[in-house]
């Protein structure tokens, strides 16, 4: 049993299956159980329980997979500690961003940290899904979501809060929603999906109430929802920060303050797959993801 052989091991393991195994190696699945099986017979134990859709570690698998991870990321870190010797932090980095909060507010946060580390090569992806950080294209992942999934490990970056909002000269000729059943009698721009019933959640002090709504006019481009709420078509209901410039510049107003609305979730999370080596290059865009974020919460909760 040799380094690279525990560094194959591992990837199996976090893979999921045979099948995941193999896209990832660029092996045939034949291979990939080829080569798994050569590395039983070396070690004369069983290391998984092969189906046709996960793997299960037997006790023999699990112990060799903590000690191979270990020397995988030992190794991992070698390599980048001589690569970087005499020059600049630099890698290759995928993060996939929700399609408005990544738009409308993080694309600054990534151009600035493009600037202090120009070395870094950043592939940005802008999706809503959960699924593609089960594959490895992607190294970190923004979501908002109600809870993390299980399976990832998550930092907590913000709250988010949607607001019922219209702009001024949709208020001024036509009465906003002052009740949670009034947001039923509006023509309701949201992102949902346009024609299909939408599951909303409603807290208050006094307890937590649910709607169902029918969006008039439904986008996952949150600017495109701006646009539409300032063009006087209808009744906003979408994060704060949309419309958070336009409200301070009076353009926009808003209804319902007392309810804490919530359309896909109320918090924002970063996340990643446990296990997976984090290079340099990770772990400081991480941080400084992390930071921002948190200096964003502090700025919109002074407003």
């Amino acid at each position: 049993m040799d380094a690279q052989s525990l560094a194959f091991f591992v990837d199996i393991v976090e893979a999921g299956n045979l099948s995941a195994a193999a896209r990832n190696l660029k092996m045939s699945r034949a291979n990939v159980s080829y080569h798994l099986a050569q590395l039983e017979r070396s070690v004369g134990m069983q290391l998984m329980r092969r189906t046709t859709r996960r793997v299960e570690l037997t006790e023999a698998g699990e112990r060799l997979y903590r000690h191979g991870r270990v020397i995988r990321d030992e190794v991992f870190a070698a390599r980048e500690a001589m690569a970087t010797l005499g020059r600049g932090l630099h890698g290759s980095l995928r993060i996939s961003l929700p399609t408005g909060f990544g738009h409308m507010v993080m694309s600054d946060w990534l151009i600035e940290f493009k600037r202090g580390y120009p070395d870094i090569a950043l592939d940005v992806l802008f999706d809503n899904r959960v699924d593609d950080l089960l594959r490895d294209e992607v190294d970190v992942a923004v979501r908002v979501m109600s809870e993390p999934p299980q399976q990832m490990v998550a930092i907590e970056l913000a709250e988010v809060r949607y607001v019922v909002c219209a702009s001024a000269g949709y208020a001024g000729g036509q009465p906003l929603p002052r009740t949670l059943e009034g947001l039923a009698d509006v023509p309701l721009i949201t992102s949902g999906v346009s024609g299909r019933d939408l599951r909303v959640s409603a807290y208050r002090a006094d307890g937590r109430r649910e709607l169902t709504l029918h969006p008039t006019l439904a986008s996952e481009n949150f600017q495109f929802l701006r646009e539409a709420v300032l063009a006087d078509l209808g009744v906003g209901l979408v994060p704060d920060y949309v419309v958070a410039r336009d409200v301070a510049d009076r353009q926009v107003v808003t209804a319902l303050s007392d309810w804490r609305l919530s359309v896909f979730g109320t918090r924002m999370f970063l996340l990643r797959m446990p296990g997976r080596y984090q290079t340099l290059a990770a772990r400081t865009l991480i941080d400084f993801v992390v930071g921002k974020a948190r200096a964003w919460r502090e700025q919109s909760g002074a407003r």
